[in-house]
């Protein structure tokens, strides 16, 4: 692949360049300020070249065949006043040196990604990027150091350094305040900051239900919405949609004002939720993040720690207890899509009483014999399909018509470049983190080489026995599936972008065998993409802005079949 080069044209500057450098070089010198900043700094040093100057290089980095160009190198005791420098032995994407950069015009920026140090309980000490605020995005994360987008001329064949100065440090994110909908809650984990060797706390953003104040005697129900990182309660909004929006286009599903329509449905969804006939209850999102990804997949972890018992038995109880929830497993409920879909499933698996019901949209490979595209246990590469004379790319992602955007090899390729032993805090390497064993180094052990694409068999089936959640039930069933039934609800669109679609199907071939009768439901939305949550009533574009509605029958469905003798059916239907 090359860029179309910017030669001899006037190219518009926007307010954000100060300054350009017409030095032709082969190899960028970039520099931390000398004031200003820590003493030293470890990290991931990461550039980007992009001939687009509407919006800084940091904020266009993605995976596919129209990204920028990226470099990334790690720095150790990086002192104010040194440099690193990036040249042609440093791996890039989407081309791999920096010597395939055609000569042009260019806006660069450079990020550093500050590492800290991690003295974990088992001995071992790595470093990582703590979570600092911005949900394990290197992009905005307080405390890195970024440089002002500069225009450079560049030549691959030239001999001189251009230079980059790494000169503004990210201030830190203020944390939310409660409203009268709204609340916070922040919770120290014992378990997790013994994991950790340093305080860790799990913060939630909590939707109280219309009368909470005015009702102290009543108990509510707990639905957790498992997805990334949330900075507030999400689709919820008590004022009519702003009449001077400025509209933004949303490329994936074709509409010219999409932002006004997630205001209007958050408006929408603040009327359902204070009208007489909806039901009391609390919703919380959940900030989990932390040193691998913007949040733990809500399961224990060799590397990131045992979150599971961690929201199960430390935040939920505590969350209940300051918002008055029944707190019994009777009364919770799970939902989400995508990474929060298989969040979902996996809670109910692995806690199968501690949760009445799990509604799984979307959700992220549940049977690893359709890791996407990949069959962990039976194919020998990850990257591409190999026969005894050629070879050919699996595809990482496709729209509804097939059209593929970027390769496997592709994706983990752009995660080695912005960070290697699992640190990029992208997807493939969260998976890692998550399901991978402890490695020697402290690191999590790799599923495959991020290079060649060969998997690691005996890595893949400790993914086997302890995450693929298919294998786990069908394992279990005996025991489990007594305590699972008419607990499980997977929704997914049968053209879903990242092939999550395949895991559903051998899922369901299971589920339909089950025995006892696991009496949930699995459907499909026919040519729907990522991420389709069961609704076919409407396109996905607004079905995937309701779920703190849609799934609310089904809950109290199950509530009325399922409530215990005693159980409290009243206090919060007032």
């Amino acid at each position: 692949m090359k860029y179309k080069t910017i030669m001899g044209a006037a190219v518009a500057l926007s307010t954000f360049i100060c300054g350009s450098s017409v030095a032709l070089a082969d190899q960028f010198q970039i520099e931390l300020k000398r004031s200003g900043v820590e003493s030293s700094y470890d990290g991931r040093v990461i550039l980007i070249l992009t001939p687009d100057g509407k919006t800084e290089p940091r904020f266009q980095v993605k995976s596919t065949f129209e990204a920028p160009q990226v470099f990334g190198v790690n720095v150790d005791g990086l002192k104010p006043g040194k440099s690193v420098t990036i040249g042609t032995d440093v791996l890039g994407f989407p081309l791999e040196d920096v010597k395939q950069v055609p000569k042009g015009d260019y806006f660069v920026q450079a990020v550093l990604h500050k590492y800290d140090t991690f003295n974990l309980s088992n001995g071992k000490t790595v470093k990582l990027p703590a979570a600092r605020g911005a949900g394990q995005n290197w992009r905005k994360e307080p405390g890195n150091v970024i440089s002002k987008p500069t225009k450079v001329s560049f030549d691959p064949n030239g001999k001189k350094s251009i230079k980059i100065s790494l000169d503004t440090v990210l201030g830190p994110i203020p944390e939310k305040e409660d409203t009268k909908y709204i609340r916070r809650i922040k919770v120290k984990s014992d378990l997790l900051s013994e994991f950790w060797g340093r305080d860790v706390f799990i913060n939630g953003h909590v939707l109280v239900p219309e009368g909470f104040d005015e009702h102290p005697e009543a108990k509510y129900p707990l639905v957790i919405f498992h997805g990334h990182f949330p900075d507030d309660f999400g689709g919820f909004r008590t004022t009519p949609p702003d009449p001077d929006l400025e509209c933004v286009y949303s490329e994936r599903f074709d509409e010219p004002c999409y932002n006004r329509i997630e205001q209007q449905e958050a408006y929408d969804f603040y009327k359902q939720w204070t009208s007489d006939d909806f039901p009391r209850m609390l919703i919380v999102e959940i900030d989990h993040s932390n040193p691998y990804y913007d949040d733990s997949y809500a399961v224990n972890s060799a590397n990131i720690g045992p979150y599971g018992d961690a929201l199960t038995f430390e935040f939920i109880p505590a969350l209940e207890k300051k918002f008055r929830g029944i707190g019994e497993g009777w009364s919770r409920f799970t939902y989400g899509g995508s990474t929060g879909g298989w969040e979902a499933l996996a809670v109910q698996v692995k806690y199968p009483e501690e949760y009445n019901g799990a509604f799984a949209a979307c959700p992220d490979p549940i049977d690893f014999r359709h890791m996407t595209v990949t069959n962990l246990y039976e194919d020998k590469n990850a990257f591409y399909r190999e026969g005894p004379f050629g070879r050919v790319d699996k595809p990482g992602h496709r729209n509804y018509l097939g059209h593929i955007s970027y390769t496997m090899e592709m994706e983990n390729r752009l995660e080695l470049v912005l960070g290697d032993k699992t640190r990029s805090g992208a997807q493939w390497d969260a998976w890692e983190a998550v399901y991978s064993p402890n490695g020697d180094d402290g690191y999590p052990q790799r599923i495959w080489d991020r290079r060649t694409g060969e998997i690691n068999q005996s890595v893949a089936e400790y993914w086997r026995e302890n995450y693929d959640l298919r294998h786990i039930m069908e394992r279990d069933w005996a025991e489990i599936g007594p305590k699972l039934q008419g607990k499980i609800h997977i929704y997914v669109g049968d053209m879903d972008n990242y092939y999550l679609n395949n895991a559903v199907y051998v899922t369901e071939d299971f589920l339909k065998t089950a025995n006892p009768p696991y009496e949930g439901e699995v459907l499909y939305g026919d040519r729907d993409e990522h991420c389709w949550n069961g609704d076919a009533s409407q396109p996905n574009s607004v079905s995937r802005l309701r779920y703190n509605s849609m799934y609310v029958p089904k809950i109290l469905k199950r509530i009325e079949e399922s409530a215990p003798k005693g159980a409290d059916l009243t206090s919060w239907r007032y």
